[in-house]
C-alpha cells in the first residue's frame, strides 16, 4: 500500500473515531439534559396524624432539577380509593427546569362525602418530574402517610361556671371532658385560657381560671370549648353577670429631684432613650411600661399544670399606698404630661422590709425589668401568678420552689418607685387582676373551693 494511501486510511480512521467521540459526547449531553435521575421530594410532615369530618392536610413537593410535572393525591381506606387532588403543569421549555421547583398545598375534603369512615386511612401522594426517564414518564416519587379518621367531637359537660364577675376579677369553670387529648379551656371575648386537670383521681374533670381585664366594658361571648387533634370542636356557652366597679382616679406630681434620681437608672438599662429628662421619663412610663407588660405576659404563657397553692394568698404587712386599677394622671410643673393605670397594690412598712412569697409556687423570673425594677414572678400553677417589684434585694432564682415562709427579697425603690415599698400584683394567664380577691379566704372558698367540691356529685 502506498504511503499516501496509508495516510488517507489513518485520516479516515481518525475522523471516524472523532465522530464517534462526538456522538458519545452529544449522547451524554442529551442524557444529562433530558434524562436526569433525581426524584421529586415529598413532605407530609406538617400534616396532623388525625383527620376530622372536614379533612385537611398539607403537603410540599420539591424538584430542583427538571421541575414538577404532576402531583396526584389519593385517600385510601379498605376498598375505597379516591382522588383528592391533582396537579398537572405544562412543559414550559425543553432544557433546564421545565416546571416549578416547588409546590405547596393545603387539601380539604368532606370525609363522609368521599366515602371514608372513622378509623385508619392512608394518604398517598405521587409526584413526577419532567425528566425523560421512566420511558419518558419522568422520575416518580411516592409517599404514604397513615392517619386516623375521627369525626366524633369531644363530649363536654360544664359542672360549674362563674355567675358574677367584675373588671379586674377572676372566675372559673369546672367541666368534664371525654377526650383528654383535646385543646380545651374558656373563651371570653375572643381570649382563650387553657384548662388543667383537677387531679385527685378525677382524670376527666378540668378547671379553667379566667380573668376580666380592668378595662372590660361588657362580656360579649363566654364559653367552654374543646377541640380534638382531628379538629372536631365542641362549644358550650355559659353566662356570667357583669358587675361594674368604680375605679379610683388620682394624680402624681413628678419633681425634678425624682427625675434626677430615676432617669440615670433607666438610661443604664435603656440607652436608646433620647431627649431631656422629661422626654426620657415619658418614654420610660409609656413605651418601656408596654414592653415590660408584654414581657410579663410572655412569662405567664406556659404555667405549671398542677395547682401548687392552697388557701388565700398572704398580704405583706404595711399600709396601702395605691390600689389596683387606679387611673393616674402625672403632673410636671402643674401640667398633665401622662396618664397610666396602676395594675397592682402598693404596700409600705419599713425600709428594706422582708418580702415573702404570698403562696406556694415556683419562681419563674427574678431580674431587673424596667418600671418594675428588681422583680420576682412566682408561678402558682394553672395560670395563677404573683408579682413582687421595686425590690432592693432578691434572694432567690428562677426554678426555686417557694412557700409563704420564703423571703424573696427586700423592699426598695428600684424601677418607677418614689419611695421604699412593695408593688404587689396578681395575674391570671398574664392578665392583671385585683389582689384583694386572692387575699380573701372567703372569696377563695366560695369562688374556687366549694365549686370544686360540689362538682364531684
Amino acid at each position: 500500500m502506498a504511503f499516501s494511501d496509508r495516510l488517507k486510511l489513518k485520516g479516515s480512521r481518525f475522523l471516524g473515531t472523532g465522530f464517534f467521540v462526538m456522538l458519545l459526547m452529544a449522547g451524554a449531553a442529551i442524557f444529562i439534559l433530558f434524562f436526569e435521575g433525581e426524584r421529586p421530594v415529598i413532605n407530609l410532615q406538617q400534616s396532623s396524624a388525625f383527620v376530622g369530618k372536614n379533612g385537611k392536610f398539607h403537603y410540599t413537593v420539591i424538584d430542583t432539577k427538571s421541575g414538577i410535572h404532576t402531583i396526584n393525591v389519593w385517600g385510601i381506606q379498605d376498598n375505597v380509593k379516591k382522588m383528592l387532588h391533582a396537579v398537572s403543569n405544562p412543559r414550559t421549555k425543553y432544557t433546564g427546569a421545565a416546571g416549578p421547583h416547588e409546590d405547596t398545598g393545603t387539601i380539604t375534603f368532606d370525609v363522609k362525602k368521599e366515602g371514608f369512615k372513622d378509623g385508619p386511612m392512608s394518604i398517598m401522594i405521587e409526584a413526577t418530574d419532567f425528566s425523560l426517564r421512566g420511558w419518558l414518564g419522568g422520575n416518580k416519587a411516592v409517599t404514604t402517610k397513615v392517619v386516623t379518621v375521627d369525626t366524633i367531637p369531644p363530649r363536654l359537660e360544664i359542672l360549674h361556671s362563674e355567675k358574677y364577675i367584675s373588671p379586674g376579677g377572676t372566675g372559673i369553670a369546672v367541666y368534664r371532658l371525654s377526650d383528654q387529648g383535646s385543646r380545651h379551656g374558656i373563651n371570653m371575648n375572643g381570649i382563650f385560657t387553657a384548662g388543667f386537670p383537677l387531679g385527685n383521681g378525677r382524670d376527666d374533670t378540668y378547671i379553667s381560671f379566667f380573668a376580666l381585664p380592668f378595662d372590660t366594658e361588657n362580656i360579649e361571648s363566654l364559653n367552654v370549648s374543646a377541640e380534638d387533634p382531628a379538629g372536631n370542636n365542641t362549644i358550650v356557652p355559659f353566662t356570667a353577670v357583669y358587675q361594674p366597679v368604680e375605679q379610683k382616679r388620682d394624680s402624681i406630681t413628678i419633681s425634678d429631684g425624682f427625675l434626677e434620681t430615676k432617669i440615670p437608672e433607666f438610661q443604664q438599662h435603656y440607652p436608646e432613650m433620647q431627649g431631656d429628662f422629661v422626654d426620657k421619663y415619658l418614654y420610660s412610663n409609656s413605651t418601656i411600661r408596654i414592653q415590660n407588660n408584654e414581657k410579663i405576659a410572655q412569662l405567664c404563657k406556659n404555667p405549671h399544670s398542677e395547682r401548687l397553692w392552697q388557701g388565700s394568698f398572704n398580704r405583706m404587712p404595711g399600709s396601702s399606698r395605691a390600689g389596683f386599677a387606679d387611673h393616674r394622671t402625672y403632673l410636671y410643673k402643674g401640667e398633665a404630661i401622662d396618664q397610666q393605670v396602676h395594675l397592682g397594690m402598693d404596700i409600705a412598712s419599713t425600709q428594706r422590709a422582708d418580702v415573702r412569697a404570698a403562696n406556694r409556687g415556683i419562681v419563674t423570673f427574678a431580674d431587673y425589668l424596667g418600671i418594675y425594677g428588681n422583680m420576682v414572678l412566682v408561678d402558682h400553677g394553672q395560670g395563677v401568678f404573683s408579682l413582687y417589684s421595686h425590690l432592693s434585694q432578691m434572694n432567690i432564682a428562677p426554678g426555686d420552689m417557694v412557700d409563704q415562709k420564703t423571703v424573696l427579697g427586700l423592699t426598695g425603690t428600684t424601677g418607677m418607685a418614689g419611695g421604699d415599698h412593695l408593688h404587689f400584683s396578681m395575674l391570671v394567664h398574664g392578665v392583671f387582676v385585683t389582689p384583694k380577691e386572692w387575699w380573701d379566704q372567703h372569696w377563695v372558698t366560695v369562688t374556687i373551693e366549694e365549686p370544686i367540691t360540689a362538682s364531684k356529685f
